[in-house]
């Protein structure tokens, strides 16, 4: 039988700092939770090289006397907490007692404390858990503790730590958390010297919000003001018109404590229904307010999760709390006033638009518009009819009066199509163009229209075909991604900027020589946004915003499996940006392009995402309905 040693101090040090102490971030996040436990208005928190060589936190607290300042750094020592009933009822962030043990004994720890009845501080120093020196210091009211070399002792560990951007994103994304859970608390953040966050403690959730996330944020947000069954929800959600492709933006408190609760999200969500797409998420600062008793918090070293006492109410308080404050919101999607083309493939051209550098918009020349009409002649061929109009506000209308009609043709015939007089401007449609017109085909069909501007139907032999124009496009698109060795790009005239949580600007700004193969060309702006001045030319400029969470969403999924011949889903979500969209206009022309180009594409049958680009009815089935057979 094996025997049973005693562990020494220093191994069991080292085992329960393992549970408190995963990486700079952690370390931080004890350290704030103790200063906003002891009262502080002011926090500043700096770092180097991601926190790994240096952390220093200092508050304005209520102090340490000095003939505590010992028992800081002893385990299960702790102010919080003094009888196991207090454990049903805790309020303050911290109460396990184990967090600056668990500092001190994997890293270098200087603390320099005064409390505002002594005359004089304390300067503690203590390293791998072993005390260095006590002595009088000059400083404050307050605490400042300096945290230097994480993992000095523990060199395995210290290999686990990622890079440090990334542990200094991670760093930061705590004190944001730290910031808007705490809006009455100024917090300042210093980053390799560089100052990067400051709030003004005024107490004002928005205004913290605004100092983290930014304006296009704080002004997507709408008020949540709700009390249920002796609980309170305060905060803000996003109106149903600022959704997100993920979950990143959504932050629940309990009693001002960063949690994560499924049931509080599924509450979020469930109340957001009918109001914005499926597979778009609401983002929220919400804190919920209750008696401890009804909440531990005692569940795991990290205090992030939670168990309550009853679901139920939980839930309730979540979802009519934001129901009320959705419904109240009148908000309509403001339009954004871009170009109008004469197609919706086309680009703007030279000489039909000019550019005005104040207003960033195209402008189009003065020139009479012209009709167009598809005629058959004599030959049974399809020829264009153009023709000025005299009223410039009129609506170009198309009138086929008799559908295209091709007969029957084999592999080795191509279809009787005489070119349009504006082939120029075709050929330049996106997606697809009039070069197809001179491609062999075998399968012969009859342009019928298009109905609801999103379903164009063709006759082709005894059936009919119903084509879904934005799911043919799309796959289009994404063949026509793969099939390019260098993906064509176009430049934004207006670069586009986009805010990202922390996790997303950093796995976005990481992945720049993956982004670039796929055709976008970013860079980083300030600490939680990215310009994007470059686009996949088959993208629309619009789509620019979404596409970019969205890729950030899906690299964050994952992240551990990325190589460049595993990016399928990018062009997946740039050929469905990319593509026509059901309700656009397609002038008939267009949809006889669109078609000749898909049917030369016989391994076109499904979207990138499984739905079928068409579907087929038969004579039979519609004589069967009509009773004729």
């Amino acid at each position: 039988m094996p025997k049973i040693n005693l562990l020494p101090k220093e191994i069991y040090q080292l085992i329960a700092a393992g549970e408190v102490v995963e990486r700079p971030s952690s370390i931080v996040k004890e350290m704030i939770e103790n200063s906003v436990d002891a009262g502080a208005k002011n926090i500043t928190v700096e770092i180097k090289n991601g926190g790994s060589t240096y952390i220093r936190i200092t508050d304005d607290g209520c102090g340490i006397e000095r003939a505590e300042v010992k028992k800081v750094f002893v385990s299960h020592a702790t102010s919080k907490i003094s009888d196991k009933d207090d454990l049903n009822a805790i309020s303050t962030l911290g109460f396990r007692g184990e967090a600056m043990a668990s500092i001190s004994a994997v890293a270098k720890v200087e603390l320099l404390t005064r409390s505002e009845s002594e005359e004089l501080g304390t300067r503690y120093e203590i390293s791998g858990g072993e005390e260095i020196a006590v002595e009088d210091a000059g400083c404050p009211n307050g605490t400042t503790i300096v945290v230097r070399d994480i993992f000095f002792n523990t060199p395995a560990r210290m290999k686990f730590l990622k890079k440090d951007v990334t542990e200094g994103n991670a760093v930061a994304g705590i004190v944001d958390r730290m910031a808007i859970s705490h809006p009455d608390i100024s917090f300042r953040f210093i980053r390799d010297d560089k100052q990067t966050l400051i709030t003004s403690g005024n107490g004002e959730l928005l205004s913290a919000v605004y100092s983290v996330f930014g304006k296009d944020v704080s002004d997507a947000l709408i008020s949540v003001d709700y009390t249920f069954d002796n609980m309170h929800i305060t905060g803000y959600v996003s109106k149903p018109t600022a959704s997100r492709k993920s979950r990143a933006m959504q932050f629940f408190f309990i009693n001002n404590r960063l949690v994560k609760s499924a049931t509080a999200m599924a509450a979020l969500e469930q109340a957001y229904k009918n109001s914005i797409m499926v597979g778009r998420f609401p983002m929220c600062v919400l804190n919920i307010e209750l008696n401890p008793s009804l909440v531990d918090v005692n569940v795991h070293p990290a205090k992030i999760e939670v168990r309550f006492a009853d679901e139920k109410p939980i839930f309730n308080l979540v979802y009519y709390g934001v129901k009320s404050a959705v419904e109240a919101d009148r908000t309509v999607k403001q339009a954004e006033f871009t170009p109008k083309f004469d197609s919706v493939f086309d680009k703007p051209k030279d000489n039909h638009y000019t550019y005005s550098s104040k207003t960033d918009f195209f402008k189009k020349k003065e020139e009479p518009p012209v009709q167009q009409s598809f005629r058959l002649d004599n030959q049974n061929t399809f020829t264009l009819h153009s023709q000025t109009l005299a009223d410039k506000s009129e609506k170009p209308a198309y009138n086929v009066s008799s559908a295209v009609t091709v007969e029957h043709i084999d592999s080795n015939r191509s279809v009787d199509y005489t070119e349009p007089e504006n082939k120029q401007n075709i050929s330049e449609n996106k997606g697809y163009d009039a070069a197809v017109c001179d491609e062999k085909e075998n399968i012969n069909f009859r342009l019928i229209g298009e109905v609801f501007k999103t379903y164009i139907i063709v006759e082709i032999e005894n059936e009919l075909y119903f084509i879904d124009k934005h799911a043919a496009h799309e796959r289009m698109n994404y063949e026509n991604f793969k099939s390019q060795e260098t993906i064509e790009v176009q430049m934004l005239l207006s670069p586009a900027a986009v805010t990202l949580s922390k996790d997303e600007f950093e796995v976005i700004t990481s992945h720049n020589e993956l982004l670039r193969q796929c055709g976008f060309e970013t860079e980083p702006f300030g600490e939680s946004a990215v310009i994007v001045r470059a686009i996949p030319s088959l993208v629309c400029e619009s789509y620019v915003k979404d596409l970019i969470t969205e890729i950030a969403q899906k690299l964050l999924e994952h992240k551990t499996d990325i190589t460049p011949d595993k990016i399928d889903w990018i062009y997946h979500s740039a050929s469905c940006r990319g593509a026509v969209k059901a309700g656009d206009y397609t002038s008939p022309q267009e949809q006889e392009l669109f078609v000749k180009k898909l049917l030369s594409m016989p391994q076109i049958r499904f979207c990138p995402h499984g739905r079928p680009v068409f579907i087929k009815i038969s004579k039979y089935d519609i004589e069967k309905q009509f009773g004729r057979v």
